[in-house]
């Protein structure tokens, strides 16, 4: 028995039939794949995702948080549908199954995930014709966005080649406890909370101090609570789902970024209220203040990648909807995030979480259904207009059952009160900004979509002509040193001499270092051997520029997250670089 933490917890008494309170995605590869194939797959790796087979215990009378415990009857073609696109295969189409899909709860009698496949993409715009989709749900108590995102890099693969997997052990059931069982938990966790009441003094305290901190250094501060102005976006929401994206190309959004000087979160906030801006202003509802936007943040530690459940704080961010220019817009935001950013770190990125754990369950999940049926979310300001989440992804190709993943598309649930909610998400060179809303609020949402695509042009042509007008210094280039990266394959070759007889690591390859600096590098791992020439049949190839691998050798950028990254890049027999990876310097830390 693992309980549920009071946030993951939050997610299921904020439920009802209305609110599904799901994530989602939508996934489309390259080619038909054969759904026996995939199914063959999940069944052969599910193992590595435990919250897959688990399911809720809820506790009596509500008097504590869930519990996942083992289910003992799981049978995965609950969770698997396989389905074909209505024709003609459209865009339409698919956009239209991923809304009805999105809007339907999922049984908490079962592990809280579902995958759609889909077959017949023939007519959807940068798909070849016979593609496959992959529609997908779990609900918000198992995983944050992040987590998400994890769980599917254990399904997807780095290569074409499908990798090897070890079979899982004999699975292990224990019997699903009792009531009297679960009180008894309940009972222990109750006893030790007045312990951790200084904790939550201290943490609340830190709210009131942050605020001090950010005006004394002239900081803006986020909105108070419920100042967000009412816009018609901020209605009781119904039991049907809306949703499309965005697709927008990644490197013409970091462009903006790297001119402006600013974050790539501040550059998709501007868009996205860029393209706000225009939806209330075509029905004359743009109000005079700005639009008020929460903006999750990840607390995960690099440990804690993997883990489920959700480690998230956040941060109010207005989105500067009043002003017209979009440069002055982006301007605004940048201000203002780093405003909510210092806010953040001020209070402490558990406090979010700390106050959650003293949330009563049961009266909880009474107090959120009576808020729907009276329609409180209409009688009082919006504590915010709206939610955008951006997930950072892997900026090189994914692949399922040898087929390549071309493009992710993210959901998130919508509830009473925040009728709108935008999930960014970036993979391989493009980035997704996908809304869901309901078709009571958003009946129209398709113009919305336009709207974010036509937002991002605007604003990129702002920038450049603002760029024009004020031309910035060039920023001097980051000074490599050849003794450096000559110290950094020696490093290689000490961990190689260290290395354990029986490491599974093996074969021959060859490092080409670009750059101002060009270097090439064999490393002969039968031999523990590092030595600087070309290799005539190496196994693999590793490619980095000299400026990324210095930042490796400083300790500023980790050798896995410069391979996600595409800075790090491979061809070959790629196993046998991964496998090797552990003796990068810096790989471990």
């Amino acid at each position: 028995m693992q309980p549920l933490s009071g946030m993951d917890a939050s997610f299921l008494y904020m439920e009802d039939p209305r609110t599904p309170m799901h994530v989602g995605s939508v996934l489309t590869f390259d080619g038909t794949i054969e759904f026996e194939d995939f199914r063959a797959m999940i069944k052969s790796r599910i193992h590595l995702v435990p919250r897959m087979m688990q399911r809720l215990v809820m506790v009596p009378l509500g008097l504590g948080k869930p519990y996942w415990v083992e289910d003992p009857d799981f049978n995965l073609d609950r969770h698997l549908q396989h389905i074909a696109l209505p024709k003609p295969g459209d865009w339409r189409a698919l956009r239209k199954l991923a809304s009805r899909t999105f809007g339907l709860p999922l049984d908490r009698r079962r592990p809280l995930w579902d995958m759609v496949f889909v077959e017949g993409l023939d007519k959807v715009p940068q798909t070849p014709p016979g593609s496959v989709a992959l529609i997908s749900r779990v609900h918000h108590a198992a995983i944050d966005g992040v987590s998400g995102a994890d769980m599917m890099s254990i399904l997807l693969d780095i290569t074409k080649e499908p990798r090897r997997v070890d079979p899982p052990a004999p699975r292990v059931v224990p019997p699903v406890p009792n009531e009297l069982q679960v009180l008894r938990r309940v009972a222990t966790k109750i006893a030790g909370k007045p312990a951790r009441l200084p904790a939550l003094v201290r943490d609340l305290g830190n709210v009131l101090r942050a605020g001090k901190e950010a005006r004394i250094k002239g900081l803006e501060v986020p909105p108070a609570p419920f100042s967000a102005p009412a816009t018609p976006l901020n209605r009781v929401v119904s039991d049907e789902r809306c949703w499309n994206t965005a697709l927008l190309e990644f490197d013409r959004v970091r462009a903006i970024k790297q001119t402006m000087g600013c974050t790539l979160n501040d550059v998709v906030l501007a868009i996205c209220a860029g393209a706000l801006r225009r939806y209330l202003m075509d029905k004359g509802a743009l109000p005079a203040d700005p639009l008020v936007a929460f903006v999750p943040i990840s607390t995960r530690s690099k440990d804690q990648h993997g883990d489920m459940g959700n480690q998230v704080s956040g941060m109010s961010v207005q989105l500067a909807t009043n002003i017209a220019d979009p440069v002055e817009r982006l301007q605004s935001i940048k201000r203002y995030t780093k405003g909510g950013k210092a806010y953040q770190n001020a209070v402490g990125a558990d406090t979010m979480a700390d106050v959650f754990e003293f949330v009563p369950f049961g009266l909880a999940g009474q107090a959120s259904r009576l808020y729907s049926r009276f329609r409180v979310a209409e009688r009082h300001k919006p504590p915010f207009n709206l939610v955008i989440t951006n997930v950072p992804g892997p900026q090189r190709e994914m692949y399922v059952a040898g087929h390549r993943l071309l493009a992710t598309m993210g959901m998130a649930p919508v509830m009473d009160g925040m009728s709108l909610l935008i999930t960014v998400f970036s993979y391989n060179g493009l980035l997704s900004i996908s809304p869901t809303s309901c078709p009571d609020v958003m009946p129209d949402i398709d113009t919305f979509a336009r709207y974010l695509r036509e937002a991002a042009n605007e604003l990129e042509a702002a920038v450049l002509a603002h760029q024009a007008r004020h031309p910035q210094p060039e920023k001097p280039q980051l000074k490599v040193n050849p003794e450096e990266t000559a110290l950094f394959f020696a490093q290689m070759g000490a961990a190689l001499q260290k290395a354990t007889a029986d490491s599974e690591a093996g074969g021959t390859l060859q490092f080409q270092v670009t750059g101002d600096n060009e270097q090439a590098w064999i490393v002969d791992i039968p031999k523990r051997s590092v030595t600087e020439g070309t290799a005539e049949q190496p196994d693999a190839t590793l490619t980095i520029r000299d400026e990324h691998l210095a930042l490796i050798t400083r300790g500023k950028l980790d050798p896995q997250t410069a391979f996600v990254q595409g800075k790090l890049r491979v061809a070959g027999d790629v196993r046998k670089a991964i496998e090797f990876g552990a003796f990068l310097p810096g790989a471990a830390g």
